[in-house]
């Protein structure tokens, strides 16, 4: 019988929502170790606690975080609250003894992912980022492809997050469009992590970075439709120079709020000498994996394959393999590696973002900002002086 894990939820509003629908189809997944229960939910606004009256295991809803945290129901608390908050609700649930699953950036800055890291290594307690999209079962197969070294010496590789909600110039500001609220980094921080997740865990650490950061619309209808600032960057390009065993290639990295065309999606290719993979939640049952091969009648051809996915990601479940697989099926799987891992059952599973690589993120998100202000490649910090 699989041990149940008390779940509390901090910040009841899209991405509350779709944590607590994701944990209601838990028992789709395949020999489980844990069996969580979503038992609490915070917010300050009292009418988003009201969705999670249909959910039956919800015993606590508070708009003060101290009740949640002094719960001795919850074990693992995650927190969806703008960045200027990571810092103190972060270090707040780590003192008190609880699991976290962070919502990214992990910090409005550095300075605030440096602070959390501190507090976590203080507490001992198990901490990820959370970072959805590479568990889309194509992301992984593409992963797993990159990794078993196939591809030979590496020409370059891209990794983006792209969608268009702010392409509509008369959409009203939010917190997301205010450097008081979101950071500095804007679109770096707020999309940077499901960019930099996959890269980094190949271990692809960019030594230099330059960046073309865009802000589009600088102005944007605030509540009484009179236009205010919107001083955070729309969308940003990176391109960073990676070294590893056979040399040097190029990574670029793209997080883009204005991005015709795409309404939300993943990419990520690699190419190498040997052959290439790439992948895109906007097909997300195709895999295309590029190879040389000998074609009868035609003789030695390069060759884009397209293999169809299907449903399996990390963590199997009951779903047939041939089936489609989305958006909360991602989030299922993120959750089911995060509490397996906790549980020191993950195995070599794909894992959630670790505390390091959101700290990495955030170094990438400082130095492309500083590449924008000089117009210059920026060195990261301990990189080779070669």
């Amino acid at each position: 019988m699989a041990r149940e894990v008390g779940i509390g939820i901090v910040g009841g509003g899209l991405m509350g929502r779709e944590i607590a629908a994701a944990l209601e189809r838990w028992p789709a997944l395949i020999d489980h170790p844990v069996r969580p229960r979503l038992v609490a939910v915070c917010d300050i606004n009292p009418s988003a606690l009201d969705w999670f009256e249909q959910i039956p295991s919800v015993r606590t809803r508070t708009t003060d975080l101290d009740e949640l945290l002094t719960d001795p129901a919850v074990e693992v608390v995650y927190v969806a609250v703008r960045h200027d908050l990571h810092e103190e609700l972060y270090v707040r649930v780590v003192q008190a003894g609880k699991a976290l699953l962070a919502e990214k950036p992990f910090g409005i800055d550095l300075r605030a992912a440096e602070t959390i890291r501190d507090a976590v290594a203080a507490s001992g307690a198990f901490v990820r980022c959370s970072s959805e999209m590479p568990f889309f079962p194509g992301a992984q197969l593409a992963l797993r492809h990159v990794a078993s070294g196939a591809l030979g010496q590496l020409i370059e590789a891209r990794s983006g997050f792209l969608h268009s909600s702010d392409l509509d110039t008369t959409k009203p500001v939010n917190w997301k469009r205010q450097v008081a609220y979101c950071g500095e980094g804007g679109v770096l921080g707020d999309l940077g992590m499901h960019a930099w997740h996959a890269p980094l865990r190949l271990g692809w650490v960019p030594e230099t970075v330059y960046a073309t950061l865009q802000n589009l619309v600088p102005e944007r209808p605030g509540p009484d439709g009179t236009l205010v600032p919107c001083d955070t960057w729309d969308n940003a390009t990176i391109v960073g120079r990676v070294r590893d065993e056979h040399g040097e290639f190029p990574l670029t990295v793209e997080t883009k709020r204005i991005a015709p065309g795409n309404k939300n999606t993943w990419y990520f290719e690699a190419i190498g000498m040997n052959g290439g993979v790439r992948f895109s939640t906007a097909d997300p049952k195709a895999v295309e994996v590029f190879t040389i091969a000998e074609i009868s009648g035609i003789g030695r051809e390069q060759v884009w394959q397209r293999v169809e996915a299907g449903s399996q990601s990390a963590w199997p479940t009951v779903t047939g393999g041939i089936f489609e697989s989305g958006f909360s099926d991602a989030i299922l799987q993120m959750w089911a590696v995060f509490l397996a891992e906790r549980e020191g059952a993950l195995g070599d599973r794909f894992a959630c973002a670790s505390v390091d690589e959101a700290v990495a993120t955030h170094r990438m998100i400082a130095a492309a900002l500083e590449s924008q202000r000089s117009a210059t490649s920026v060195r990261l910090p301990g990189a080779s002086e070669r």
